[in-house]
């Protein structure tokens, strides 16, 4: 007999799609997730990637078949908040599995070089790294560089 349903845990995060690879982007308010998620989304654009938001601001993540699974709230489901302006639509997908936790951190909290490490999000390990918060020109080589994405292939 099947146990009870578990109920998914919302987090404030925001989620990408970069080809097959999902990153989940997660910091203080104010530390860059939605700033870097569209950095990410045009820098593989131009190289003619697939490039898609999950969410920004609050996701729901639920393990599913041992993965990190994130979908958006329905009520800002296609929606990315730009500051100053709002919430503005942009093309997404309903949900993704994450590869890669992207945490922004204060410049003194990120460490030069970094070792392999993991979170427990849900209970599911998901590869991490820390990054500069509020710096998208130093997040961005990080990120391509940990997935393998154009120019680190």
């Amino acid at each position: 007999m099947p146990g009870p349903a578990v109920q998914p845990e919302n987090i404030h995060a925001t989620m990408v799609l970069i080809g097959e690879r999902g990153i989940l982007v997660t910091g203080a308010s104010g530390s860059g997730k939605t700033a870097l998620a569209l950095a990410l989304i045009d820098h593989c654009r131009q190289r003619g990637s697939f490039a898609r938001l999950v969410g920004d601001d609050q996701l729901f993540v639920e393990a599913h078949a041992g993965r990190l699974l994130c979908r958006a709230p329905a009520a800002i489901e296609g929606l990315v908040e730009v500051p100053g302006l709002g919430p503005r639509p942009l093309p997404f997908e309903p949900a993704g599995l994450v590869d890669l936790h992207v945490h922004l951190v204060p410049a003194d909290k990120a460490p030069r070089f970094q070792e392999d490490a993991a979170s427990n999000i849900v209970g599911c390990l998901v590869p991490q790294v820390d990054v500069v918060e509020r710096n998208v020109a130093a997040a961005l080589p990080v990120v391509m560089a940990r997935l393998s994405i154009a120019p680190f292939l």
